[in-house]
This record gives C-alpha cells, structure tokens and sequence, in this order.
C-alpha cells in the first residue's frame, strides 16, 4: 500500500494540473470501489474548481469551490496519472481506456487525471470542507510527521507505559499519521533501534535520534519519488526509485551496511507483517 512518501509523491505530480483548475468535466465508470462512491459524485465534481490540494496521512485532499473536499485513498494499486497537456509540466499522450480506470477527471487545460485501481481498494468521498478533520477516517490520526507537532516530546506521551514494540507503535495511525512497513523498517534501522523493543523502554535521546531519522528517511524518499514495488507510479507514470536505496526492508539474508557491523538483516513478523532488521545493531 503507497505510503506517506508515495501519496505526498503523486499529490505534488498533480498539483499543475489540478490546483486552480476547474474540472470541465468528471466522469465516475463504476458503482463503488473499497465502498459506494457519494452520491451523484460525477455531477457534483463537474464544474467544479480544485482550490487546493493538500493531504493528510495517506489521503490526498482536493479542496473545491463548492464548499466540498474530495478525499482521495489510493488503496493497495491505486494509481492516479495524468495525461494531455499539465501546465508547466509535460505532456503524455491520453492512453487508451483501461478496464480498471474508474474515475476520470478532465480538467478545463484539457489534461485528464485517471485513477486506475486493479484491485479496487481504493477510496473517493466528498465531505463538506469544514468538517474534514471530523471525518471518521481522519478524526483520530496522529501528528503529520513532517509538521512542527511531531517531535520527540509527543512520541515519550504517545509511548509512556507501552510494552507493544516499537514496531507496532509506529504503524499506530493514532501516534503518528502516515507511516507504513517501509518507513518504519528504515527509520528503525537508521536510529540503531530494535523493532521489538518495547516503546515504553526507549530513552528520551534515541526518541530524539528517531524523530528526526523518520523526518529524514520520509525526506529522502519524497526526493526519490517514492518506493515501487509493485503497482507504485508517480502522477507522470514513471518509477519511484527509493526502493533502490532500502537498508533493511526486503533485505532478508543480506549483510547489514552500518559501518564495522557484520550481521546480517533478518525477517521477522510482528503483527502479521513482516519485519527487517539486523540483531546485532539494533538494540
């Protein structure tokens, strides 16, 4: 499932397109996706101009002149590109339409924004644009950590008296909003702390190390474009490139690459999920 990196990725790869642009014209090509669309959603986005586009955890959110926000989940393949003519960016020829394109947003520059998503676990609503931060999908997310209210302070709050393992803490939406397997296996890795190390147990310095290793590594992969894995595109359908930079996730049985270490990055599971890590430098 794209991450914070890869959501933020394809957000600032639409932003040209659709950010004070009006939708001349929407056209919705299936009933639901992960659950029914809103009502009546291709009508109520025709015509309708995209003043902002921001986003919040894994959600990108589309603010309108309609006094509507349109929240956007890009699910496990969910991808969305743009084709035609993107101001100040490129263009990309509109390809022929696919089975699994189920949203299509034409815009008043003549670029069109396709959301493709094969497996269909992917998410559209419309919420009135004052209560957004209510909504039950963002209501009880934790700080953006990438924002000024994420620090060290709010992870010693948010990890008093935890015995769950850090790990599992970190994937906690309510603690931190955004974080996924990949991140937190890499940040894990770069702050030298063990994933099954009880949140609760850990110093106020290493969470001060933590911190800002989450901010770097989240950084770092926005620059990349994000991880492709699998289904993973950018807004401009190339590669994310982060996955080339991995230290630990899906480097089970390789040697780890902290300096002067010889271990080697093992996999475990911890709550269904699977884990890489290295035992000798991970403490």
């Amino acid at each position: 499932m794209p991450e914070l990196p890869e959501v933020e990725t394809v957000r600032q790869g639409l932003l040209p397109a659709m950010e004070n642009r009006r939708i001349s014209h929407a056209e919705v090509r299936r009933p639901d996706l992960r659950w029914p669309f809103p009502p009546r959603m291709a009508e109520r986005l025709t015509g309708a101009r995209v003043t902002a586009l921001g986003r919040r955890s894994k959600y990108i959110l589309a603010s309108l002149d309609t006094g509507q926000t349109l929240l956007i989940h890009l699910g496990m393949s969910g991808r969305m590109t743009i084709s035609g003519d993107a101001p100040g960016s490129f263009h990309r020829d509109h390809p022929l339409r696919d089975k699994h394109d189920h949203v299509v947003l034409t815009m008043d520059s003549g670029a069109r924004i396709t959301f493709n998503d094969a497996r269909r676990f992917g998410a559209m609503d419309l919420i009135a644009t004052p209560a957004v931060e209510t909504h039950p999908l963002l209501a009880k997310l934790g700080p953006e950590p990438l924002g000024n209210t994420f620090h060290a302070g709010v992870l010693a709050r948010a990890f008093s008296g935890k015995r769950a393992p850090v790990k599992s803490a970190l994937l906690d939406q309510r603690i931190v909003a955004g974080l996924g397997n990949i991140y937190v296996c890499e940040a894990l890795w770069r702050a030298g702390i063990s994933p099954m190390r009880q949140a609760g147990r850990i110093g106020q310095a290493r969470l001060e190390t933590l911190t800002q290793t989450i901010r770097d590594v989240l950084a770092e992969a926005i620059e990349a474009g994000g991880s492709s894995l699998r289904d993973y595109r950018q807004a401009d359908g190339e590669l994310g490139y982060f996955q080339h930079r991995f230290a630990a996730y899906d480097r089970e049985g390789q040697p780890c690459r902290t300096q002067d270490c010889d271990g080697v990055i093992e996999r475990i599971v911890q709550s269904g999920r699977s884990t890489f890590h290295c035992r000798r430098c991970q403490r």
